[in-house]
């Protein structure tokens, strides 16, 4: 069995008990670095960066060396998953992805196929070994993948939305479509994430990042379902399961098999604590909150995990930091929660 020196995630993860909660932000790998920006800039593009292997695994490095976050997450793109699909997608800067060719029919559907979905991402799990051999056993790795609705959104709409409502119209207009479409992306997710395990992935994280625009019980229908398979399919690790915006779903997810349930920033941690008194909880610190005073991070910071307390809980934003957060912000949440 893998040794860890700084197992203190993977012990909050399962519910053991800590000295402190760990730390780690979602998109910790990013703009927020210097390093980071250093070696995008003699890249073409951020889809370069991601089929990468090498730098991938330095980027994924970088935050465990300059900021001592107690975990690592792959550096990648849940929009992957289409791309191995069949169905590519260009990364615009400053507009996010676009998919030339939306998947509108069930003729489009027959074109994609969910074979072979691991070699089709082996730079992914090859840049995961070489994270792991850098590691060390000094952290563990953090892998991912999106919630099967979140893609479905994507593949459909074409493009990031508002609202995705060409997404959303497609349920409730064409219902075989949607379920074709989204067992698909499911069988391709539990065939991605079982490689990132079989790689070295010590925790696996689902985000399900436009949950927030369905109504609850559509959501249940079309997303929470299918989060739940690839949670009963995933048994060697434990899986993290954030679906942003989905307050009204926390009752629910008290019976997905998932053993962390990340919360965003609206959500309230004592409520939801008493829904989900047998999950380990994330979150759910304002990304907004960084760019205040240090001593205001410090204070608020503080009060958070006052609200969640130190045990069944990992400290996090409620969502990724954003590219242009003070550095100094983001050190001073870290130190914040290291030193409780």
């Amino acid at each position: 069995m893998e040794k860890i020196r700084n197992d203190i995630f993977l012990k909050a993860a399962l519910g053991k008990e800590v000295d402190r909660p760990p730390v780690w932000l979602m998109r910790q790998a990013g703009r927020i670095l210097p390093e980071y920006r250093a070696i995008r800039s003699k890249l073409s593009g951020f889809k370069e960066l991601v089929t990468n292997p090498q730098l991938s695994a330095e980027v994924t490095l970088q935050p465990v060396d300059i900021l001592g976050v107690d975990a690592a997450i792959i550096f990648s793109d849940i929009l992957v998953i289409p791309e191995a699909l069949g169905l590519p997608y260009e990364m615009h800067e400053g507009r996010g992805p676009h998919f030339e060719n939306p998947v509108q029919t069930e003729k489009d559907i027959n074109k994609l196929s969910a074979s072979d979905i691991p070699a089709k991402l082996q730079y992914v799990t090859d840049a995961i070994k070489l994270v792991k051999n850098d590691l060390n056993g000094r952290v563990p790795l953090i892998g991912f993948a999106g919630a099967p609705w979140t893609i479905f959104a994507y593949m459909v709409e074409g493009s990031g939305s508002k609202t995705f409502s060409i997404a959303r119209r497609m349920l409730y207009t064409n219902p075989d479509f949607s379920i074709k479409l989204l067992d698909l992306i499911t069988d391709a997710t539990i065939q991605y994430l079982k490689a990132q395990i079989a790689a070295g992935a010590n925790l696996i994280q689902i985000f399900d990042s436009w949950a927030g625009v369905l109504p609850a019980n559509v959501y249940k229908e079309f997303s929470l379902k299918y989060i739940n398979k690839i949670c009963d399919a995933i048994d060697e690790v434990p899986v993290t399961v954030f679906a942003k915006g989905a307050f009204f779903a926390l009752p629910e997810m008290k019976h997905t098999n998932c053993r962390v349930v990340g919360l965003d920033w609206n959500m309230n941690p004592v409520e939801a604590r008493k829904l989900l008194p047998n999950k380990t909880l994330q979150g759910n610190f304002d990304p907004c909150l960084l760019y205040a005073p240090v001593k205001m991070i410090e204070k608020e910071t503080k009060i958070m995990l006052d609200n969640f307390g130190k045990q069944n809980y990992i400290a996090n934003l409620g969502h990724g930091v954003y590219p242009d957060t003070p550095l100094d912000g983001v050190k001073a949440f870290i130190a914040t929660v290291q030193n409780c």
